[in-house]
């Protein structure tokens, strides 16, 4: 809990200063003649307010797993197109870091889901195998169609977790330390959400790993 706060006012205090930094220089007479300047400082506003509200959404959502009160919203989704569309998006973040995400298979995959947290799952699983690695990322991602729902997994190529850790992690708060990967920001909020939710449609997460050798999730969700 120490560490989750500590954490949380980090994160929080960065963007709240570079907004009132921005507020403050926008007030120049000489930035506000200047319209490239000027727009630019309204962008930098834009993002770190989303990013605000991402953080800020994160504990909402974890409190209202603790209380029991998510309702998921299921609609019939095409996880295939969803996947890619998510890959697609974080292709560049690898790419940043000399990495990249590799699909390994993409069945046609037809479910009801809600289409919005079933997104932050595999946004969290990609992310988090994006910080945990210590050089050149990589994930290969595979999808597979079952008779009654899907597999979904991701492999990573990061620092890997300790065999007494893998039940842990889903826990809430709770962080696997980082060995060599140093400044590594997060709540430990996570992989407590990834697997309420994946629970929350009836399924199932696992992980195998060991140290060193990096990491794989699979997601199992079968229709009843």
């Amino acid at each position: 809990k120490n560490d989750f706060i500590s954490n949380m006012t980090h994160e929080l205090k960065t963007p709240i200063s570079t907004i009132s930094l921005a507020c403050e220089a926008i007030k120049d007479p000489d930035v506000g003649n200047d319209e490239e300047t000027l727009n630019g400082f309204v962008s930098m506003i834009d993002q770190e307010n989303k990013r605000l509200a991402k953080l800020v959404e994160n504990v909402l959502q974890t409190a209202l797993l603790e209380k029991g009160k998510m309702n998921l919203k299921l609609t019939e989704v095409r996880l295939d197109k969803l996947v890619r569309e998510i890959i697609h998006a974080f292709q560049i973040r690898f790419q940043n870091k000399s990495g990249k995400i590799h699909i390994e298979e993409l069945d046609e995959v037809l479910m009801d889901v809600d289409r919005i947290h079933f997104g932050n799952i595999i946004y969290n699983l990609l992310d988090n195998a994006l910080k945990y690695c210590a050089v050149n990322p990589e994930v290969y991602v595979r999808l597979k169609k079952t008779t009654n729902g899907f597999n979904l997994y991701f492999k990573d190529n990061g620092i890997g977790i300790k065999k007494e850790d893998h039940k842990r992690i889903f826990e809430k708060l709770y962080r696997v330390p980082t060995g060599d990967v140093h400044n590594v920001k997060g709540f430990g909020l996570g992989l407590n959400y990834v697997d309420s939710i994946v629970k929350l449609h009836k399924g199932e997460i696992t992980v195998e790993s060991s140290v060193g050798k990096g990491s794989v999730f699979k997601i199992n969700i079968e229709n009843e």
